[in-house]
């Protein structure tokens, strides 16, 4: 009975399972007209949970100042068609962000959700690109006007892990 829901699990996230390594871009200020990134490593482990239904992505980013530790969650709803993606950050155990919600076509995967920063309501956004599954890119975007205009924000790049 286990294995028949695991044939029937997606495969969307399949091109990240495993061990990589990661080279992060983030800009330095948000939302404020800024065109100066930060470059860090870091590594990414993700194993599939739930019979394939989920999996669970442990993180470890090496920004310039410091370095920690967190996760990123994902569990599909087979109902809907959608994964929801959580983050938890070892800075802030205690909090999990606002799940970003959506699906892949043709190899990339597109996420969002509304949420706050810095008192300022904006739209967040997750791309998954995987047309090339030995090197996955994600990026992160906000806009502050609706989804009029994105600010991609972070990109990580990963590389296989030897």
């Amino acid at each position: 009975m286990l294995e028949d829901l695991e044939v029937s699990a997606p495969k969307d996230f399949d091109f990240i399972i495993g061990d990589w390594n990661v080279k992060h871009r983030r800009l330095k200020n948000l939302l404020n007209d800024c065109d100066e990134w930060v470059e860090f490593e870091g590594k990414s482990s993700t194993r599939k949970t739930m019979g394939g239904f989920g999996n669970l992505e442990d993180v470890y980013l090496q920004f310039p100042e410091s370095s920690f530790r967190a996760v990123a969650l994902r569990s599909y709803n087979a109902e809907l068609n959608l994964w929801s993606i959580w983050w938890l950050d070892g800075r802030f155990p205690d909090v999990l962000d606002v799940p970003v919600v959506g699906r892949f076509t043709e190899g990339v995967g597109v996420f969002c959700a509304d949420d706050v920063l810095n008192g300022v309501n904006i739209k967040v956004r997750f791309k998954w690109i995987s047309l090339d599954p030995s090197k996955p890119r994600w990026e992160q975007a906000f806009s502050k006007d609706n989804g009029e205009t994105w600010e991609t924000n972070w990109t990580m790049e990963f590389s296989q892990s030897q």
